[in-house]
């Protein structure tokens, strides 16, 4: 099959016209596909900008790349007009620092981090690696969200690793970043019973906010509210106060504000606010509230706000 020398053209402009493109499956912001959200994975701790197409919204895009370079899946990446490959292909390339050298960037950090295993962890971890058999080491992989992953794997030569304890602990570039700092406890109490991490890089927790203090922050300029309810729910009953909904573009251009803003989330009872409020700290907010009792509390507050 050839590729239609219309939609080679469209392809021959997107890749003159960008540096760096990411042909994949949604956005990287939020990737459809897990071979995409790993490759774009591989991509942010390069800091740089690139262009993507998401090829779910353009099907001759979808086939007719798989054409151009001769290459089956999706995702691909180009660089400087040239394929460069899938996501393996893009992770291995991230972690050996060869998309550096590509893009003219410096070569990567690859100190391994400071991290550190309680006793009472160490002890679990290296019963799980004998049972394991010999050339396994603990493999430890922190998504852009902070999400920490362990896991048993082969002993990799070219992996960042560091010794704690006499175990083996290995990270890829990224995570290795993200890590720094980490610590793993062994816990059986009335948390649960397993490994828990603590890891400071983390975006803080979600906090609880009453309403009456909501209301005395947002009068002093210091908070941001967002009505997650939709616009039938707030005809019932609305604050008497200025608040931001996710209604048309609300939830792009909240998205888009500093990481630093001050944001609080209001639904009817604080079941809704309290996911999305978890949305935007996995985003990176540093800062981010849940009214506890949503509307109904804040009527409590000020009765003339009514309850439905």
């Amino acid at each position: 099959m050839s590729l239609d020398p219309a939609l080679r053209q469209r392809i021959d402009q997107l890749l003159a016209d960008h540096r760096v493109v990411l042909f994949m499956k949604g956005s990287p912001d939020a990737p459809q596909c897990g071979f995409s959200a790993r490759a774009v994975a591989a991509l942010a701790p390069l800091g740089i900008d690139y262009a993507h197409v998401n090829v779910l919204a353009d099907q001759d895009i979808r086939e007719g790349i798989k054409l151009y370079g001769d290459w089956p899946t999706i995702p691909q990446l180009y660089i400087d007009g040239q394929l460069v490959g899938g996501s393996d292909i893009v992770e291995q390339m991230a972690n050996a620092g060869e998309l550096h050298a590509a893009l003219g960037l410096p070569p990567p950090d690859r100190t391994p981090p400071a991290i550190s295993i309680t006793a009472d962890a160490l002890a679990m971890l290296r019963e799980a690696l004998a049972n394991a058999g010999d050339g396994h080491a603990l493999k430890i992989d922190v998504d852009p969200r902070y999400n920490a992953r362990l896991q048993l794997a082969p002993v990799d030569a070219g992996a960042i690793a560091t010794e704690v304890g006499g175990l083996r602990v290995q990270f890829d570039l990224a995570s290795a970043r993200r890590a720094d700092g980490m610590k793993i406890d062994w816990v059986d109490d009335t948390r649960g019973r397993g490994l828990l991490i603590d890891n400071p890089n983390a975006p803080p927790k979600v906090r609880e906010l009453s309403p009456v203090e909501a209301a005395g922050r947002i009068a002093a300029g210091q908070l941001l509210l967002v009505d997650v309810r939709p616009p039938e729910e707030r005809a019932h009953a609305q604050v008497k106060t200025a608040f931001r909904t996710l209604d048309g573009d609300g939830v792009a251009q909240l998205e888009a504000l500093p990481k630093d803003t001050a944001l609080a989330f209001l639904c009817h009872h604080g079941g809704r606010s309290a996911q999305a409020a978890e949305h935007f700290r996995q985003l990176g907010f540093s800062e981010v509230y849940n009214v506890v009792g949503g509307i109904d509390a804040w009527a409590d507050a000020d009765p003339a706000i009514g309850k439905y």
